[in-house]
């Protein structure tokens, strides 16, 4: 089974692309080494205060995809530096 997940952010607090990048690669660094999920910056590279991330675990049921998933999505939405707008779910 294959989840897959949208999620957008907005970061009030990034005033430049180099602020918005330090607290995204932070994020998705540690989302990767506690998480066995794939993650990668798929919109909005180019505006400061906004991103869009993918999210993607494969497992052999279901459950087990979909609470990788849910784990990584809650550790995202713990930062404080920035602010859940979107998230959007798909099953393969």
């Amino acid at each position: 089974m294959i989840v897959y997940a949208e999620v957008e952010f907005i970061i009030q607090t990034a005033h430049s692309l180099k602020e918005k990048r330090a607290v995204l690669q932070r994020m998705i660094t540690r989302t990767k080494q506690k998480f066995n999920v794939s993650i990668a910056e798929i919109d909005y590279q180019n505006v400061w205060q906004r991103t869009k991330l993918a999210l993607v675990a494969v497992s052999s049921s279901k459950e087990a995809a979909e609470r990788e998933i849910n784990h990584a999505l809650h550790f995202l939405q713990s930062n404080p530096s920035w602010e859940q707008l979107n998230v959007w779910r798909d099953y393969l």
